[in-house]
C-alpha cells in the first residue's frame, strides 16, 4: 500500500481499465483469431497463450505508430498483419505490397491469399474482426461489481477504444444479464462532447463518464491518455473536481496502466484476473496500492470498510 493511503474510501474518483479487467478480451480475441490460425501450419498447433502473446506483439507496434486511429480499424490491421507474418512464416507467397504493408493503416481493398488446404481468407474477415469487439463477454462480477461501487464513488473509464464499440460493452456492464433494454441507450453522443452515458433516458451505466482512445488521441500506455484524464476529472464538477490523490485507477494490465499511472503518482488497484497473458511485461513489475483477484472482491472491501468506518453510501 502507498505511502499516505489510509483505506479505499478515501477516494472519490475510481477509473477503470475495461478490457482485461470487466470485459473478457483474451477470450474475444483469441476466439476472433482462431478461424485463421487454423490456416497455416505455423500457427494452427499454437496454445492460446502463443496466440495472445503473437496478437499483442502486433497490437503494441501498431498502437504506437498510429494513435489516432480507430480501435476497431486498428483491429482489423491487427489481424491483417498477422495473417501476413504467418503466411511468410509458412513457406507461402505474400500478399500484394499494398496488402503486405504493415506501415499504413488497412484499406481492405484486397483478397487475401489461402495455405495449400484452406480457402481464401477474404478481406471481409479483417473487418470482422475489427468489429468482434461487440461480442466480447463480460466477467461475471463485473456488472453487480460496478453497480456497488457507484454507490461510494465516481465511476469514470478510460479505454483504448472507439466510442462506438465500447458502446456495446457499456450495454452488458450497465444491464448485467438483462436482454431487455434498448441499444440507443447506450450509443454515445454524435457530436464531440464529453460521454455522460448516465444523461441518457433509461440507462443503467454505473459509469459517470466515458473515455477512450478515440477521444484522447492516444493509446494507452502512452502518458497523454492518462494526463488528459486526470485533468478533466480535475476540471468537471460531475466528477467532484476531484484533484489526482484522491483518484484510484483499477486495472488488471501492469503495462498498459499499472506502470504508467505509477509514473503520474496516482494510486492502483490491480485486479489480478487469473490466467491472464496480455497486459504483463518480463521484469516488469510496478508498485500497486492494492490487489483483488476479482473486481466483486475489490466492491466487497469497499463495503467492509464503509461499515467499518462508518461512511455513508
Amino acid at each position: 500500500m502507498s505511502q499516505g493511503t489510509a483505506k479505499l474510501t478515501d477516494f472519490k474518483v475510481l477509473v477503470f481499465d475495461v478490457y482485461g479487467t470487466l470485459a473478457n478480451w483474451e477470450t474475444g480475441i483469441y476466439l476472433g483469431l482462431e478461424p485463421m490460425l487454423s490456416r497455416y501450419t505455423e500457427s494452427s498447433s499454437w496454445s492460446r497463450k502463443q496466440a495472445l502473446e503473437a496478437y499483442t506483439a502486433v497490437e503494441s507496434d501498431l498502437q504506437a505508430k498510429y494513435p489516432h486511429l480507430l480501435y476497431s480499424d486498428l483491429l482489423s490491421k491487427v489481424h491483417q498483419v498477422m495473417e501476413e507474418r504467418l503466411k511468410a512464416a509458412s513457406g507461402l507467397p505474400a500478399a500484394s505490397s499494398a496488402e503486405s504493408d504493415s506501415s499504413s493503416p488497412a484499406d481492405n481493398s484486397g483478397a487475401s491469399t489461402s495455405n495449400q488446404s484452406a480457402p481464401a481468407l477474404l478481406d471481409d474477415e479483417h473487418v470482422q474482426f475489427g468489429q468482434s469487439i461487440k461480442d466480447w463477454p463480460i466477467f461475471p462480477d463485473s456488472s453487480a461489481a460496478l453497480h456497488t461501487l457507484s454507490k461510494y464513488y465516481k465511476l469514470v473509464v478510460l479505454s483504448n477504444v472507439d466510442r462506438r464499440s465500447f458502446a456495446h460493452t457499456l450495454a452488458k456492464l450497465s444491464e448485467g444479464p438483462s436482454t431487455e433494454f434498448a441499444p440507443e441507450t447506450y450509443l454515445p453522443p454524435d457530436s464531440k462532447d464529453l460521454w455522460y452515458p448516465q444523461h441518457s433516458s433509461k440507462s443503467k451505466s454505473p459509469f459517470t463518464l466515458v473515455l477512450t482512445a478515440q477521444d484522447v488521441q492516444s493509446y494507452k500506455p502512452a502518458l497523454r491518455g492518462f494526463e488528459i484524464a486526470l485533468d478533466i476529472i480535475h476540471q468537471e464538477s460531475e466528477l467532484l473536481n476531484t484533484p489526482k490523490h484522491q483518484v484510484l485507477w483499477v486495472a488488471q494490465s501492469l503495462f498498459h496502466d499499472i506502470e504508467p499511472v505509477g509514473r503520474l503518482g496516482v494510486n492502483s488497484a490491480f485486479i489480478d484476473r487469473k490466467g491472464a497473458t496480455m497486459g504483463f511485461r518480463a521484469g516488469l513489475q510496478p508498485p500497486y496500492s492494492w490487489k483483488f483477484e476479482t473486481l466483486g472482491e475489490m466492491a466487497e472491501a469497499v463495503m467492509k470498510e464503509s461499515i467499518q468506518y462508518g461512511e455513508t453510501q
